[in-house]
């Protein structure tokens, strides 16, 4: 009698900042049921450096790719933070290029609320405080962050992650990471693409996140 063969089940890490990203990709993984482990990074007093000290401490078993979500603003607005930010640039780049655990850094700018915005029909440039709080019904920004179901508030008709997508410019990109995916062998293939000239541009190629977890896990978009 053959024994059975254990197999070991593939996952993705999302390293994220902040309430609001943490709430909505911690509903998208209980609701798609997906192999996702979420790792919140607590930023304060270390900026970026903190997201680099924990992707490079965090181990690689079982891991089909690193996801490392943040936001641009940092960036754009203090020297020091662009000195950080590039540094988790050339890190996840390295990693890419050497072929180990394939590094997606996702640049959203200015911050996720931006993206959280470009989810409503109704999003069409304006300034994000405003809006979530007059044309989203939150009374500040505070309590925004804080809705625990802001995945469903942003993927309530006529809101959708579909048209989020859609809105996206793509062409503003700070990081772009061209990918390819063999679904059989369960691998992928990454480079990271840094293109400085669009720092401080409104942009987020959080597409990819959502593309590469839908070529493994289907039912996501």
């Amino acid at each position: 009698m053959s024994r059975k063969v254990r197999t070991t089940k593939k996952i993705f890490k999302v390293f994220c900042e902040g309430n609001t990203e943490y709430q909505y990709i911690d509903e998208l993984r209980r609701q798609k049921k997906l192999s996702i482990v979420l790792k919140p990074v607590n930023m304060k007093g270390g900026g970026y450096s903190r997201f680099l000290e924990q992707v490079q401490i965090d181990g690689t078993a079982n891991c089909l790719a690193k996801f490392i979500i943040i936001d641009g603003d940092r960036a754009a607005a203090d020297h020091g933070e662009a000195k950080q930010l590039a540094e988790l640039i050339k890190y996840c780049s390295l990693q890419n290029e050497n072929g180990k655990t394939p590094h997606f850094l996702i640049v959203s700018h200015p911050d996720f609320e931006y993206i959280a915005c470009l989810h409503t029909p109704g999003y069409t440039g304006q300034n994000v405080k405003q809006y979530i709080t007059k044309e989203l019904g939150y009374r500040s920004l505070d309590e925004f962050k804080a809705d625990t179901r802001i995945y469903h508030a942003l993927n309530t008709a006529p809101n959708s992650v579909h048209h989020m997508l859609a809105s996206l410019k793509k062409e503003n990109c700070l990081i772009l990471n061209p990918y390819s995916v063999n679904q059989k062998q369960y691998e992928i293939t990454v480079s990271t693409v840094y293109r400085p000239e669009n720092s401080g541009k409104n942009a987020s190629n959080i597409h990819e996140f959502f593309e590469v977890i839908h070529c493994f896990e289907g039912n996501i978009l």
